[in-house]
């Protein structure tokens, strides 16, 4: 773990350029159109009276909301309409806009625990056809056919896939949203780990997370979610943390926190301590506007 220095940038404009690298989606790469985490969990948490300080933790407020309706897919189903009631659209054309500055790299795989589709579409406006899919982390999904042809076992950069970790728009039912949905897709990876079974990571994305290093774009190093899908990627996936990644990190100058950049730099290392990370401090748009001025004009 450590400040990316020139090295970490050669690296990562050459694996982009080749098409070399994956990266890893989050919803902080969607803050243009859509609420954060923290925003769209205060507002549940004052549509459905939650009684509980923490309303700013979107998986305990979505558990208690599933509590009062007796129905965690209802509240999903609200969650989406939710997020798309403003029919949210980002500005493709916008240079810097992170899924379109993504979507122009010659990539074949495109991670993603975002239920929105803007890959996809950044991906369209490249004339490229991508397919997506969606991990099923859960019994109660059934695996996508996609993995069956070759679309899924080869995707290639005309025609990428995008793999939803944590569900997707057009499903409801498949978000990892609340308490009990985290609970059911770590056991579930802790499962495929004891077996050997690869349900929820099929080839293709296995080799998307274990042979090429990663792009980490709208995460928060800090997020307990985010520390423990990781932590046990890392232990369920041999070789995943071998590769350098890259992630970009909001450095909390910008917040409200009393944290310095070197306090987090020493508790993410402690963290991520079986990860070789170099981390950006600043936001997507400041990291793809350097990334653009280093790549040129055109990636």
């Amino acid at each position: 773990m450590g400040e990316m220095v020139e090295e970490d940038w050669e690296r990562l404009v050459y694996q982009l350029r080749s098409g070399h690298c994956t990266p890893f989606v989050g919803a902080g790469a969607s803050l243009s159109v859509l609420p954060s985490g923290r925003e769209l969990s205060e507002r549940l948490a004052e549509k459905y009276d939650y009684p509980g300080p923490d309303s700013t933790e979107l998986p305990r407020v979505a558990q208690y909301a599933a509590m009062k309706y007796g129905d965690l897919d209802h509240v999903k189903y609200l969650v989406r309409d939710e997020l798309m009631k403003d029919d949210p659209v980002p500005d493709f054309k916008d240079e810097n806009e992170p899924h379109a500055m993504l979507a122009s790299f010659d990539l074949p795989v495109y991670l993603t625990t975002n239920y929105d589709d803007f890959i996809v579409q950044a991906l369209a406006a490249r004339r490229k056809t991508a397919r997506a899919a969606v991990c099923p982390w859960s019994e109660t999904i059934t695996p996508d056919p996609l993995f069956g042809d070759t679309a899924g076992w080869n995707p290639a950069p005309a025609s990428p896939l995008v793999y939803h970790l944590h569900g997707a728009m057009r499903d409801p039912a498949t978000f990892v949203l609340a308490e009990d949905d985290y609970m059911v897709f770590l056991r579930n990876l802790v499962i495929e780990r004891t077996t050997g079974n690869s349900r929820m990571f099929p080839p293709s994305i296995l080799a998307a997370l274990t042979t090429r290093p990663l792009l980490f774009v709208g995460y928060s190093l800090q997020d307990w979610s985010f520390r423990a899908l990781f932590q046990e990627m890392g232990r369920s996936i041999p070789g995943i943390s071998r590769r350098r990644h890259v992630s970009i990190q909001l450095s909390p100058t910008r917040g409200t926190s009393g944290w310095t950049v070197r306090d987090l730099e020493l508790l993410l290392a402690w963290y991520y301590r079986e990860w070789q990370i170099s981390v950006f401090w600043g936001g997507t748009k400041e990291f793809f506007t350097e990334l653009r001025n280093r790549m040129g004009a055109t990636p």
